[in-house]
């Protein structure tokens, strides 16, 4: 399945599947035209090539410029995109081009404030699948944009024990055990802990990564001391931009924040368009 053009696919249907009334009673007949998409001001970019696909999609003839990639600063007032084509694939795309183009930025931008902010460089930063359905693959992708890096991409692909997990399977032993007699040697199993008293029952199971939820950094210091290098640690719950660096400073490997993605800002962005 081809994730990226399903979801502008759908994209498009929801803004312009039953037609452009306005567009289609201006433009009697077909018109070439030519579009510039603005920086209204200075953000990390991410879904270029997105945009390029829309308006590709609605108008095969259509011709994209960029010299820009994922992951590049934009500066305020920069014309960072062109496009020449139909009028009216350009009029159909704009709002759907920017709209991915807004929203991929903004967590690119806001992934690489954290990724500045980061004082410690052997911390590995994550994202969560706390994301806006059906972009998780997009919004992963700005993420990385921005400097970071991706937790699992969905529940298919990595094992994490939570808390409603170990309420089902009667205790984290049985929940690990159930799953490492399932599973090949090749999937590590992480499960989510929230006291000093499961931290040892992890380890005990022998839980490959245990993340630390909502741990004060009392608390996550001392977990970090007791699991000694016996697994790998993550922390998880809480973390801003304020709290970033004195969750590093407790010693755990991976820090996963939720903020990158569901607490981001669309960029401000514009396209202007003129005919030929």
């Amino acid at each position: 399945m081809n994730t990226i053009e399903n979801i502008i696919k759908l994209a498009l249907f929801e803004d312009s599947g039953l037609g452009d009334i306005t567009t289609e009673c201006i433009l009697s007949e077909s018109f070439s035209g030519k579009g510039i998409i603005v920086a209204k001001e200075s953000f990390i970019l991410s879904g270029i090539e997105v945009a390029k696909k829309v308006f590709k999609f609605i108008d095969l003839n259509c011709e994209c410029f960029s010299s820009f990639s994922d992951g590049d600063h934009i500066k305020e007032g920069e014309i960072f995109f062109k496009v020449q084509g139909d009028l009216l694939a350009l009029l159909k795309g704009e709002r759907v081009a920017l709209n991915f183009l807004q929203r991929l930025s903004g967590i690119a931008t806001l992934t690489r404030s954290y990724v500045n902010e980061l004082e410690y460089p052997d911390v590995r930063l994550t994202d969560t699948r706390k994301t806006t359905p059906g972009l998780r693959s997009l919004e992963k992708e700005a993420v990385r944009a921005g400097g970071a890096h991706n937790h699992r991409m969905s529940l298919y692909d990595g094992i994490l024990i939570k808390d409603n997990h170990i309420v089902v399977a009667g205790s984290i032993k049985n929940a690990i055990n159930a799953v490492k007699n399932r599973t090949t040697h090749l999937m590590k199993v992480e499960v989510e802990v929230t006291t000093l008293d499961q931290v040892k029952q992890a380890i005990e199971a022998e839980a490959e990564v245990i993340m630390l939820d909502n741990m004060n950094y009392k608390q996550m210091t001392q977990a970090v001391k007791y699991i000694n290098g016996r697994a790998v640690v993550e922390a998880s719950g809480n973390v801003s931009l304020t709290s970033l660096n004195k969750i590093a400073a407790t010693g755990v490997d991976v820090i996963s924040c939720g903020a990158l993605t569901h607490q981001a800002r669309s960029v401000d962005i514009s396209m202007r368009i003129n005919t030929v």
